[in-house]
């Protein structure tokens, strides 16, 4: 009997860590996931493990072996891809949010743009300033502005003074340390730093909908992953989206 009880000790903390859940998630998520895993605890369940990165980055880190539960994308392109190599459990994807895209600048040059075709974006930067965006390459925030600067006209010409980081929350830093004089980044984003401020919003016509699909990985389909899921659609998870600036689908 002792020896029973001593095994159900020792085997405790190894189902305590089955439990569980690894999510890679955008950079943009980074503030409303750690919240909605603090949701997740008083819930009953083990904090999650939170990993946060472009959606390009972290959705090659899965076609490489990562263990992740759960992929929550800033755009359909990335998920697309895991989807086409077979890595994500279809019938778990959702669309859970919306966002909008944004210029900011730093918060002690405070600025308010209409941002259209006729908008002077140069003259923001003047004559050697740099604008920091998510690479086009790869990263969703930069793919959504490459459209919307070709939509108004000006890409072709911002290209050379584009300052291209890793993910959305990198081109925030920029600004925030003043380093550029504007940045692309989500209005979710902008709240984040008190360095930055938003000083105009592009319409939503100049680019595709941002929207953030979530999917339980087909490596880490357990029926906890499938519970969170069901968790971040849930009323609780959704109360923080919104409050966190996020469109609720």
């Amino acid at each position: 009997m002792r020896f029973v009880l001593f095994l159900c000790v020792l085997l405790l903390p190894l189902t305590a860590r089955a439990q569980e859940l690894t999510v890679f998630a955008a950079a943009s998520l980074t503030d409303a996931m750690k919240d909605v895993s603090a949701l997740w605890v008083q819930a009953g369940h083990p904090a999650l493990r939170l990993s946060f990165g472009s959606s390009s980055t972290l959705a090659r880190q899965i076609e490489q072996g990562a263990p992740a539960n759960l992929f929550a994308s800033a755009d359909e392109k990335w998920m697309d891809y895991l989807a086409g190599k077979d890595l994500i459990a279809a019938d778990t994807r959702k669309d859970l949010l919306g966002n909008d895209l944004v210029l900011v600048v730093p918060a002690d040059k405070p600025l308010h743009v209409t941002i259209g075709p006729d908008f002077d974006l140069f003259g923001l930067l003047g004559a050697s300033g740099r604008l920091a965006v998510g690479d086009p390459a790869h990263v969703p925030v930069g793919i959504y502005a490459e459209q919307a600067l070709k939509k108004l006209g000006m890409w072709d010409k911002i290209v050379p003074r584009l300052a291209r980081t890793d993910d959305v929350r990198s081109g925030l830093l920029l600004v925030e340390r003043g380093e550029v004089p504007a940045g692309i980044v989500y209005a979710t984003d902008a709240p984040v730093s008190k360095g930055v401020m938003v000083a105009g919003i592009f319409p939503d016509g100049s680019h595709d909908p941002i929207s953030y699909p979530f999917a339980v990985t087909k490596a880490g389909d357990t029926a906890e992953a499938r519970s969170l899921l069901t968790f971040l659609a849930g009323p609780q998870a959704r109360v923080v989206f919104v409050r966190r600036g996020f469109k609720v689908e």
